[in-house]
């Protein structure tokens, strides 16, 4: 049995604006002091996990798997019998979803680390799910093959 994924996508928060928001409120912390260590050491704290975390996406023979590393230690699984039905969309994060990351809706959830554009998976038992990509062709076309054997 072939164990490699047919598609695999490896993202992170790599935002501008993240990173210029942490380093403000680092620079604020210690422009309008006193200093608080703990404070600068709960913003470095943040900026390590914010900088830690990566969403994995793969394409394999017995379906669809996605992990978001730290929050995930193993990858959770959408088996080609549970889909219903799949197609690329492009999406508001913000209005739909209530920003990036892990989010829940009812009857839904979305895994997404940046941009507008994803895969939409309906599934048989009505919890719908939004993979986050940057490839949405090449998980989709990946999705086509391994889903029609």
């Amino acid at each position: 049995m072939d164990t490699d994924p047919a598609y695999r996508e490896v993202q992170r928060f790599r935002q501008w604006w993240i990173w210029t928001l942490l380093t403000s409120i680092a620079l604020l912390m210690l422009v309008l002091g006193p200093v608080s260590v703990i404070g600068l050491a709960l913003v470095g704290a943040i900026a390590a996990f914010v900088y830690s975390i990566r969403l994995t996406t793969e394409v394999r023979n017995d379906g669809i798997y996605v992990k978001m590393w730290p929050l995930h230690q193993s990858f959770r699984r959408v088996s080609w019998s549970e889909i219903e039905r799949y197609e690329a969309k492009t999406y508001d994060p913000i209005r739909e979803f209530g920003g990036w990351g892990i989010r829940w809706t009812p009857g839904k959830i979305a895994y997404n680390v940046s941009g507008n554009r994803g895969v939409w998976i309906q599934r048989t038992n009505g919890r719908d799910i939004l993979i986050g990509t940057q490839h949405v062709e090449k998980f989709v076309t990946a999705i086509d093959e391994v889903y029609e054997r």
